[in-house]
C-alpha cells in the first residue's frame, strides 16, 4: 500500500515517522520545507500538491491544525479531492468537527474513493513510539484494509462505527482531559499550601481513585517546570469549541464546559495562545504566589515502552 501524509506536525511528523520507519512507502507533503527535506532525506517521496500527492497514493493522511486548514487542503485548487479517483482512502487523522468530516466524506464518495475519521489520544511522546490510541470511524472494510498501517502508528486501535463517530470520541476525551487539567492546578495549589512532599503527592495521586492519564503525564512537566506538553491553549480552546458546538447542537446543556473554556480563555490571554496548554495550572501558582516544582521529573515526556505491533480493541 503507497500511503501519503500531509501534516507533518508536532503529531503528525511522528505518525509519518513510523511509518516511514516500519518501511511504508511513503510521500509526504507540508508547508514547511524544513519538514519536507528531513522526510525526503529519510526516504520518503515528496510532491508539489495535495492533489499530485492524492493521484500517487492508494492511502491519504491528513493531520492538520483545524477544520478550515483541512477543508482548504481537500477542497483547494490543487486539493486532495482532485486527486481522488475509485477506491482511494482518505483518512482524517486531525481533530476535527463531526458534521465537517461527513460534509468532506461526501465530497469523497462522489469519486467513489472512501472517507475515514481516524483521531489519536495519547500524547505525542506515544505517537512518536508507534504507541498512541487510534479511534477510526467509518465503512469497516476499509478500516480492515488500512489496518496494518493503523497498527504501526498506533498501539490500541478502535473501530467507532460509521463516520464522523471517532471524532466526537476525540473531542469527549480532550474535554475530559482539559477538565482533569484544571482540577489538577487546584489540588496541586492545596498540597503545596498544606506543605506536602510533591514527590509523594504525585505518587500518591498515581495510585489512588483521583489518578488519570493526565496526572500520570502532564504532572510531571509540570512539577519539572517546563510545561512542555507539546500542546497548546489555543488547541485546547479549538477542542472544547467543537464539543460546546456539538453540545448545543444536541441540546445537552452543560455546567463544567463553559467554566473552563473561561479558565483557559484566561489562561491564554496570561500566557499566550502558543503557551503549552499546561500552564493553565500556573494560574494557580501566581495566584497563590507558590510554585510547583519538585527534583527528579523530566523536562519532556519520553514514551519507554517498547514499540509494538498495534491491535484492534
Amino acid at each position: 500500500m503507497k500511503i501519503g501524509f500531509i501534516g507533518l506536525g508536532n503529531v503528525g511528523g511522528k505518525l509519518a515517522a513510523s511509518l516511514l520507519r516500519n518501511n511504508f512507502d511513503l510521500t509526504v507533503r507540508d508547508l514547511d520545507e524544513k519538514l519536507t527535506k528531513h522526510f525526503l532525506n529519510l526516504g520518503a517521496k515528496v510532491v508539489e500538491t495535495p492533489k499530485e500527492l492524492a493521484q500517487k497514493v492508494d492511502l491519504i493522511i491528513t493531520c492538520l491544525p483545524s477544520p478550515k486548514i483541512c477543508a482548504e487542503v481537500m477542497e483547494g485548487q490543487d486539493g486532495i479531492i482532485h486527486g481522488l479517483s475509485a477506491n482511494k482512502i482518505w483518512l482524517e487523522m486531525s481533530t476535527t468537527d463531526e458534521a465537517e468530516v461527513k460534509r468532506l466524506g461526501e465530497k469523497v464518495i462522489e469519486k467513489k474513493a472512501i472517507p475515514l475519521d481516524g483521531p489519536v489520544s495519547g500524547g505525542c511522546h506515544r505517537a512518536a513510539t508507534g504507541n498512541i490510541a487510534i479511534f477510526v470511524g467509518g465503512e469497516r472494510n476499509a478500516f480492515e484494509k488500512i489496518l496494518p498501517a493503523l497498527s504501526i502508528m498506533g498501539r490500541k486501535i478502535l473501530h467507532t462505527g460509521k463516520l464522523g463517530t471517532a471524532s466526537i470520541l476525540k473531542i469527549i476525551t480532550n474535554y475530559l482531559a482539559s477538565a482533569h487539567l484544571i482540577a489538577l492546578g487546584e489540588a496541586w495549589a492545596i498540597a503545596k499550601k498544606s506543605n506536602l512532599d510533591l514527590i509523594k503527592t504525585y505518587k500518591g495521586i498515581a495510585i489512588s481513585s483521583g489518578n488519570s492519564f493526565v496526572h500520570e503525564t502532564e504532572s510531571q512537566v509540570i512539577l519539572n517546570g517546563s510545561y512542555n506538553i507539546n500542546f497548546t491553549m489555543d488547541l485546547v480552546l479549538k477542542d472544547t469549541g467543537l464539543f460546546d458546538k456539538l453540545a448545543k447542537k444536541l441540546d445537552v446543556p452543560l455546567e463544567i464546559s463553559p467554566k473552563i473554556v473561561e479558565i483557559f480563555k484566561d489562561g491564554q490571554k496570561k500566557y499566550g495562545s502558543r503557551a503549552w496548554s499546561s500552564m493553565i495550572v500556573k494560574r494557580m501558582e501566581d495566584k497563590n504566589n507558590i510554585s510547583f516544582r519538585a527534583k527528579g521529573f523530566p523536562e519532556e515526556l519520553v514514551d519507554f515502552e517498547p514499540e509494538e505491533k498495534g491491535i484492534e480493541i
